[in-house]
């Protein structure tokens, strides 16, 4: 199987490492343009995330092929191959299969069933449709393998506890939030520091629809960055308790080693009438808010142990689903490999058809010189004798060709059948190559008449490579 990925993620490399590797939307379809035409890649798709940079390619025979790929990666990340290397991993023929399958159930993510995944695989394998060169980027075999995980990923969310609860401390802050508020669309949410943790917080908070964000940290311009994403502004920790009295919802997640947000602060805001109430989540360590601030009736504070609680329950139960998840991705996962194995074998049937046309042909031209004086309706009698019989012949060797190689039989069972026929080895254009296609399911073709006959036409076919 000529699969391969290659990339970093949050298994091989610190965020520190990983971010310089990341592409932005606005960067992917450069990326892929290049890939095609400086690194030869033919069938390529980019996902980059904030846990994983990884590009999925086809045909790739050999590791080395990759070096022009991984070449463009550290170029990307501004590394010498000595200092980027170990970062960067390779899977290769089913061993891809497994890990897409696996990362876009969820099951591969630092927060094990996190949701967001499915929606990121899913826009890269359209970003690969979008770059307009030719042949198409997702083409044939990339197209089956990502539809093939996009299935199987949403079968493991539909049918396990995998994704069930929030599982991560930004999804758990904002978990609690709609329980109080309800929809937390039009509330006001200030957000101290400007770190990993704040910026799930963002992401989290701009999937229910809030906009208009205050963002408090030591640099502001981290904290301009982070804000913009949802039109929101930055501020300096000294006006913290000028912005309270209009803030419904405070998320806390500095590095100070002292609190940033005092009882002073929250009794002063709440005695100007501020809202009610008011949620704080201090992620922090050590804390950010000071512990008394949560005795009034008023304030709902969580702590990160608070929070860390509420994810380990949510992990655990969804622990639990991991062998049904499994077994979901290991037959979504022989359904492609049963597809895949077909790939190979359209080429010789097709050599095999035409061999056979080619002696049908050959031979009723024969019989027809011979019978010139049969009229016109009996020799298109023998034509169609002569087609069905054809047809009868390779009809067994078809679906049996089929099995075997779908069976592991593989290049040793079409190598035979090209000898015993003595058919050219290699002369059609790989089935896996031509485009846009989907191969549909072996043996479709082999369609019956009324008769219980094969209908010629559909056997003349063979496979049908339109995109499923």
């Amino acid at each position: 199987m000529a699969l391969a990925v290659l990339g970093v993620s949050h298994h091989t490399a610190p965020v520190d490492v990983r971010e310089r590797f990341h592409f932005g939307p606005h960067e992917v379809h450069e990326a892929l343009r290049r890939l095609r035409v400086e690194a030869g890649a033919r069938e390529v798709v980019l996902l980059s995330t904030c846990n994983r940079t990884e590009i999925y390619l086809f045909p790739v025979e050999k590791p080395e092929e990759l070096a022009g790929i991984q070449g463009h990666l550290l170029e990307k990340a501004g590394l010498t191959l000595q200092d980027g290397e170990p970062y960067i991993y390779q899977l290769h023929g089913e061993g891809v299969v497994r890990h897409l399958f696996q990362v876009t159930s969820g099951l591969d993510s630092l927060v094990m069933g996190e949701a967001e995944i499915q929606g990121q695989v899913r826009e890269a394998y359209l970003a690969a449709g979008e770059v307009p060169v030719e042949p198409a980027l997702a083409g044939t075999v990339l197209h089956r393998l990502f539809q093939s995980a996009l299935a199987a990923g949403g079968q493991v969310r539909a049918e396990t506890q995998v994704g069930e609860g929030s599982a991560s401390v930004a999804s758990v802050a904002v978990e609690l939030a709609r329980k109080i508020f309800g929809r937390l669309k039009g509330r006001r949410v200030l957000i101290l520091g400007a770190g990993t943790t704040a910026e799930l917080t963002v992401e989290a908070l701009g999937r229910e629809g809030v906009r208009g964000v205050v963002v408090a940290n030591r640099t502001r311009d981290r904290a301009e960055a982070l804000a913009a994403r949802l039109g929101g502004t930055a501020a300096e920790f000294e006006e913290l308790a000028s912005l309270l009295p209009s803030i419904d919802i405070v998320v806390a997640s500095t590095a100070a080693p002292h609190p940033v947000l005092t009882q002073a602060m929250v009794d002063e805001a709440l005695g100007k009438g501020g809202s009610s109430p008011l949620l704080i989540v201090d992620i922090a360590l050590p804390r950010d808010v000071e512990a008394s601030v949560g005795d009034d009736s008023r304030v709902f504070l969580y702590n990160v142990d608070d929070l860390r609680k509420i994810v380990d329950s949510h992990v655990a139960r969804r622990r639990t689903a991991l062998p049904q998840a499994q077994r979901i991705i290991q037959e979504h996962a022989r359904q492609f490999r049963d597809w895949y194995a077909t790939l190979e074998v359209v080429p010789v049937i097709r050599s095999l058809r035409a061999r056979g046309e080619a002696l049908r042909q050959e031979e009723t031209e024969w019989l027809s010189r011979r019978l010139a004086h049969l009229p016109e309706e009996d020799r298109a009698r023998v034509e169609e004798f002569s087609r069905r019989l054809m047809n009868k012949l390779l009809h067994d060797p078809t679906v049996r060709l089929r099995q075997g190689v779908a069976e592991g039989g593989g290049p040793e069972l079409v190598r035979a059948v090209r000898f015993l026929f003595g058919l050219e080895d290699g002369g059609e254009e790989d089935a896996a190559t031509q485009g846009h296609g989907d191969m549909g399911v072996p043996g479709e073709s082999e369609k019956y008449l009324e008769d219980g006959e094969p209908d010629t036409h559909s056997l003349d076919e063979t496979h049908s490579l339109e995109r499923g």
